[in-house]
């Protein structure tokens, strides 16, 4: 797909300074020279940085990079940050992460600054092992659905895109520390199960969990060309629960224990590797 290998390389231009906050993107015109694309291609790619956050694009001004640092810097309205706690998992030497989740968008926005924080030199594990079990591409999950017709399948089709590109994103951020030698021994694992995910659970190094559920929600969302009311879940918002394994009254312990062992059980069992590229 490359309009997401785009969206990565202009991204890492972001991260790594040599685009800053208020700057203008390269026009089109030079990203299809540089990237040997068609116009197509580079739109879309920009129009995927645009739905994460990473710039502003406006008819005839061009696109620019937005300041990310405020929304982060907002207090959270409830819930444990998941960015704090990732950020404190990988001040180990042996980093684990365990995810189950309907997409890995929450988990890329939170890898942010921990990864940044890699790079520079302020965290250094020795290894990385990643995780990612996610609703398989081609099951027929519950939610999204179109409030007006059921067997409409582009809301599902529009989630098995967010997915593999959210997918490739983790991939490619975190395989990253590795080619850069930031980090020797990193591993992402990325495998799918046919069920539609109510809740999402984070495992941090085997002792730490941040478990969410995920509220259902009527909204609208564009589908072609035009916009359609779909029943969705919205997890960028969930409140998330921390459980610790070094809590005194035991019951983190045993909730991050039974939590550990029920993602192991289907990880080992009926879950597949997703193929990201297909």
């Amino acid at each position: 797909m490359p309009y997401l290998r785009i969206a990565w390389e202009l991204r890492q231009d972001i991260d790594q300074g040599r685009l800053e906050p208020g700057d203008q993107l390269p026009t089109q015109a030079a990203l299809v020279r540089r990237f040997d694309v068609s116009r197509a291609t580079v739109q879309r790619a920009l129009e995927e940085l645009r739905r994460e956050g990473w710039i502003d694009s406006q008819q005839g001004r061009g696109s620019y990079v937005l300041d990310r640092s405020a929304a982060h810097s907002a207090p959270e309205a409830a819930g444990v940050g998941l960015t704090e706690h990732i950020d404190a998992a990988f001040q180990a030497t042996r980093v684990t992460l365990d995810s189950f989740s309907l997409t890995a968008e929450t988990l890329n926005s939170a890898l942010q600054e921990p990864l940044h924080r890699v790079r520079r030199g302020e965290l250094r594990p020795d290894s990385i092992a990643v995780r990612l079990l996610l609703p398989s591409p081609d099951a027929e999950l519950a939610l999204p659905k179109s409030v007006a017709d059921e067997a409409d399948d582009r809301p599902l089709r529009r989630l098995r895109r967010l997915t593999i590109s959210q997918a490739i994103t983790l991939q490619s951020a975190v395989g990253a520390l590795a080619d850069s030698g930031h980090v020797a021994d990193v591993v992402v694992d990325i495998r799918t199960v046919q069920v539609t995910p109510l809740h999402k659970l984070y495992l941090l190094n085997g002792t730490d969990a941040l478990f969410g559920y995920y509220e259902v929600v009527r909204r609208a969302v564009p589908l072609g060309a035009q916009e359609t009311e779909i029943y969705d879940v919205l997890g960028l918002d969930a409140t998330l629960f921390h459980y610790s394994a070094t809590a005194d009254d035991g019951k983190g312990a045993a909730f991050v224990h039974s939590s550990q062992r029920w993602f192991d059980s289907l990880w080992s069992t009926i879950a597949k590797p997703l193929t990201l590229f297909e």
